[in-house]
């Protein structure tokens, strides 16, 4: 494929169970990227020897080794262990006259379809205001069966995305601060970038998002993140009332603990206004969203009836 280049980034810690099947699919992908960061986030494991192994099988695979440090405010941390290795990413292939066309993240706990990152590509081809996609993510439930994590359509998942280049640099880069995806999503949104999930393009994820530090926390850190990006307080009390409904049910109680302990806090906001008021009014796009699967819905059923 023409202009298929794509460059990539892992961020690792204590992942020496996970990363040797990621290292695997990768490998096996039929574009392969020209260049593969992986950075290590302090790992106490021996997850440096898998790198370190990967890295002398395949030299477009490179490594960056961070100091170790404790797991605090986890999505800022997060985002600026992204941003180094984007920074060195970026220099390197300027260093070495590597051209590219498209910059992905990948967890480290994933597992990627052998045209996973094929499919993206042709994706962007047949839609040149595609800036944001990802695949669907799948995870083992606790009876070994694979689950699917619903997510909406135009909401492109963290775990395994790729921007379109244009769009990562339009959008500033990847943002430094709470849920870092979703707020880069927003951002293409708003320079005029479509964003998209394909259901058709599968990942297996080792254990449901969220839940890397426990559901617990996991939760609570999405109602804080929700506070920080300034939802309605109405929206989060529906959306809190949506995880009370399925289980397990403690994670709502966990969400809203988040939500409004931020509050009391008087926790600081994100200072992009643009961002802000996109997501003070989210719950009118989640309304036309919806409204708009129903209605097609409805066309459809009407079509087959005909």
């Amino acid at each position: 494929m023409q202009n298929a280049n794509y460059i990539l980034l892992t961020a690792a810690r204590n992942e020496e169970d996970n990363l040797p099947a990621l290292i695997s699919s990768i490998v096996r992908q039929t574009i392969k990227p020209v260049l593969w960061v992986i950075v290590d986030d302090g790992s106490t494991d021996g997850t440096p020897a898998i790198i370190k192994e990967a890295k002398e099988k395949h030299k477009w695979i490179k490594s960056i080794r961070m100091d170790e440090h404790p797991r605090r405010d986890t999505g800022k941390i997060y985002a600026r262990i992204c941003n180094t290795g984007f920074d060195f990413a970026i220099k390197f292939c300027e260093e070495h006259n590597i051209s590219y066309a498209y910059i992905g993240i990948v967890d480290a706990d994933m597992v990627l379809e052998k045209d996973f990152f094929e499919k993206l590509i042709k994706e962007f081809k047949k839609n040149p205001k595609l800036g944001i996609a990802s695949g669907s993510e799948y995870y083992y439930s606790s009876n070994n069966e694979l689950v699917l994590e619903e997510v909406r359509d135009d909401l492109p998942m963290g775990c395994m995305r790729l921007w379109r280049k244009e769009c990562f640099d339009e959008t500033g880069g990847y943002y430094i601060g709470n849920f870092p995806d979703s707020v880069s999503n927003v951002s293409a949104k708003l320079k005029g970038w479509e964003t998209r999930v394909f259901k058709h393009i599968k990942a297996i994820q080792a254990r449901k998002t969220h839940s890397a530090e426990g559901l617990w926390k996991g939760y609570k850190v999405i109602g804080e993140s929700d506070y920080f990006r300034d939802y309605h307080p109405l929206f989060v009390a529906l959306k809190g009332l949506k995880y009370l409904c399925r289980n397990p049910y403690y994670v709502g109680i966990a969400y809203l603990y988040g939500y409004f302990s931020s509050i009391l806090k008087r926790m600081d906001k994100i200072d992009n206004k643009e961002i802000r008021d996109y997501y003070r009014n989210k719950h009118r796009e989640v309304a036309r969203f919806y409204w708009t699967k129903i209605k097609n819905k409805l066309k459809r059923g009407n079509n087959e009836k005909m």
